[in-house]
């Protein structure tokens, strides 16, 4: 039965922006104020879900930036600036507390593995009241979201803890990546940055069982959660 295999989680490693943080439509109106001030067309937040990646440099290529021409560093340094000034209208997700509580009532680990810069982290996580569920929150020392594959090596050997043992949650297809990459089971919820559509693509459910991945629509869908016991 499902239940009887996550009862082996001893740790769960969640991504924070568009998991946890309801953020995915700031983005896109973020994102919509940066595309106006270069020219170029909107997006909108279907389209944005259906289309965003990992590195965010090469998202933007697709949008049409030259970076031969306009400058990576002026973009990203816009696209903070206004982030920075929405970013605690944002909320958890519907439910995410819930689930925070429920794996800390049951002995089970948790930690951040995030594409957002250290401090902010730091800082939102704060803000929301939440930093006492987890042991450890990792961020990036830069602005411009270029992956957490280095960061995630990083957080197994900190940990000590066998990787199949360790279950990550994200919400993007690089979150798949990540997990594969540094050896533990993997599930994707489909209401941050990746519509459902987007994760199946490239990893469809059916080939999920590399890395154990199950694309689910929502953090509450994760009935299984209240399950988990220590290992």
């Amino acid at each position: 039965m499902e239940s009887e295999k996550l009862k082996k989680y001893e740790h769960i490693i969640w991504d924070w922006n568009g998991t946890l943080l309801d953020d995915a439509k700031i983005c896109v109106d973020i994102l919509n104020i940066i595309l106006k001030r270069y020219g170029k067309p909107p997006v909108s937040y279907e389209e944005y879900r259906d289309e965003f990646d990992f590195p965010v440099k090469d998202y933007y290529t697709q949008l049409g930036f030259d970076f031969s021409v306009e400058s990576f560093d002026e973009i990203a340094g816009r696209y903070l600036s206004e982030y920075n000034k929405k970013r605690f209208e944002c909320r958890l997700h519907d439910g995410a507390a819930d689930v925070l509580k429920s794996c800390a009532r049951r002995g089970i680990a948790q930690s951040i593995l995030s594409a957002y810069q250290q401090n902010m982290l730091e800082e939102i996580v704060d803000f929301f009241g939440i930093r006492p569920f987890f042991v450890r929150l990792l961020g990036l020392e830069d602005n411009y979201a270029g992956g957490k594959l280095e960061n995630g090596k990083k957080m197994i050997k900190e940990l000590g803890i066998e990787n199949r043992h360790i279950l990550l949650i994200g919400d993007t297809i690089h979150d798949f990546d990540v997990a594969n990459a540094i050896g533990t089971d993997c599930m994707l919820i489909s209401h941050g940055h990746h519509s459902k559509e987007n994760s199946a693509v490239r990893h469809p459910v059916d080939c999920g069982e590399l890395c154990g991945a199950r694309i689910i629509d929502s953090i509450k869908d994760a009935g299984i959660m209240p399950e988990f016991t220590a290992a």
